[in-house]
């Protein structure tokens, strides 16, 4: 696993969290709920490789 992938994910996490704070502060919660949901599926995305790698590992390690 890459240093990389975690400094994506926290560096989006961190964004996302104020623009988060930003948005309702100004009274736009239905904007700051978007934010938080793309958010959380950029995040997704990101690590869907990854996973895919793991799975791959686990079955060449089990011979499946």
């Amino acid at each position: 696993m890459d240093i990389s992938l975690i400094l994506k994910v926290g560096g989006v996490g961190f964004l996302v969290s104020v623009i988060y704070q930003i948005l309702s502060k100004s009274g736009r919660e239905e904007q700051a709920l978007l934010v938080s949901v793309s958010g959380m599926i950029l995040v997704l995305l990101l690590l869907i490789g990854q996973m895919g790698e793991l799975i791959s590992a686990v079955r060449q390690v089990f011979g499946l």
